[in-house]
């Protein structure tokens, strides 16, 4: 499932890195705050070689495309959004967003992982 997810980043957690099946890999998780008239706080990762593509920093506002993926672990579920496409709004004074910020309905979605999980995914 794909989305688009429009807002302000306004925090970086710690990267995480590790071996997998098909060798070493990192992640790179950031928060993105809507803003909406009801501001959604959304976690998203950025794997491999998209962290040092998208040149994420706090308080850069951003329209980022991401896939939603739950995947099961020791019979517990774990939803990831992973950015695959990431854009600055406002950078280079041709990035404007072409709908209103936040209108993402956000009620449904949820992650039960949190940060602290050892998880490859």
């Amino acid at each position: 499932m794909s989305m688009e997810l429009k807002g302000k980043v306004i925090q970086l957690l710690q990267m995480q890195t590790g071996m997998g099946k098909k060798g070493q890999w990192k992640k790179q998780e950031f928060i993105v705050e809507t803003q909406a008239q009801y501001p959604k706080k959304v976690c998203l990762s950025a794997w491999g070689d998209k962290i040092d593509q998208f040149h994420i920093a706090e308080g850069d506002m951003v329209n980022v495309s991401v896939d939603l993926e739950s995947r099961e672990y020791n019979g517990r579920w774990y939803t990831e959004a992973r950015a695959w496409k990431l854009e600055k709004v406002g950078v280079g004074g041709n990035a404007t967003p072409s709908a209103p910020v936040g209108d993402e309905p956000f009620s449904s979605f949820s992650s039960s992982a949190s940060s602290t999980d050892d998880l490859p995914f």
